[in-house]
C-alpha cells in the first residue's frame, strides 16, 4: 500500500511537471530561460519516477524526446511576420536525382 501511495504520488508529479513544460512551449507567454527550466524540471522528474520504477525506462524516454522535440522546435521556429496577415511560402524541397543508368 505505501509503495502504491508512493507511486501514484510521484506519477501525478511527473505529469503536473510534463503539462506545465508543454504548455509554456506552446501558448503561455513564458521568458524564455523560464521554460527551458520547467522542460528541465520535467526531464529530472521523469528520470527520477524512471529509476524508481514507476515509469518503465522507455515510457520515460519517449516522454523526454516528445518534450525535447518540442522545444527544438520552438528554438528554430522563424519569427512571426509581421505584416498585413501574409504568411512566407513554405520552400519546395528539391527534386531527388534519377539514378544513373548502367549502360553495357
Amino acid at each position: 500500500m505505501k509503495r502504491a501511495l508512493r507511486n501514484r504520488a510521484v506519477r501525478s508529479e511527473v505529469k503536473t511537471l510534463v503539462v506545465k513544460a508543454r504548455r509554456s512551449l506552446t501558448v503561455a507567454p513564458v521568458a524564455e530561460s523560464d521554460r527551458y527550466l520547467l522542460a528541465l524540471d520535467a526531464v529530472r522528474a521523469l528520470d527520477r519516477a524512471a529509476s524508481k520504477g514507476v515509469l518503465h525506462p522507455n515510457n520515460a524516454a519517449r516522454r523526454k524526446a516528445r518534450l525535447m522535440r518540442q522545444a527544438a522546435k520552438l528554438a528554430v521556429a522563424p519569427p512571426a511576420a509581421v505584416g498585413k496577415g501574409k504568411k512566407a511560402a513554405p520552400a519546395k524541397p528539391a527534386a531527388p536525382k534519377a539514378a544513373p543508368t548502367k549502360k553495357k
